[in-house]
């Protein structure tokens, strides 16, 4: 099981960068082709949830995206450092809380496999993808 692992700063600048990774990491993993676009607007909502939160609630830290390459899955979890009273997208306030709500329908319209929840420090999406098995050619 190979994990790759990213931190950046909660910078909506940054969110274009994870993207990237993470499609380029699944690709290689085994993720079939026809997903990777659906991937990548999933990690992107979720990054930008993540970097809205921390925004939002004054936090420092970074937002953090692991992609695990399992045998059958490929996983990828976002999770943010925003605190957690406001992990599992209870933000306060009319706006943000139909932001949160908006993009976190996006995802589970984009992933068949997700999870919204609290980490340590804040709240944490796992999504996963079934990958393709890799046929060896002699």
């Amino acid at each position: 099981m190979a994990t790759v692992e990213l931190r950046f700063s909660a910078l909506p600048e940054h969110v274009r960068t994870a993207r990237l990774v993470a499609a380029a990491v699944a690709r290689r993993a085994g993720v079939d082709e026809s997903v990777l676009d659906e991937l990548r607007l999933a990690v992107g909502e979720a990054c930008s949830r993540a970097v809205a939160l921390h925004q939002r609630n004054g936090a420092g830290g970074a937002v953090r995206v692991a992609l695990t390459e399992q045998e059958k899955r490929f996983l990828i979890e976002v999770a943010d450092e925003a605190g957690p009273a406001h992990a599992a997208g209870a933000a306060e306030g009319g706006d943000p809380e139909d932001e949160d709500a908006l993009g976190l329908a996006v995802i589970t319209g984009l992933v068949e496999d997700v999870e919204v929840g609290n980490g340590s420090d804040g709240g944490v999406i796992r999504m996963s993808w079934p990958v393709s098995p890799v046929s060896v050619s002699v």
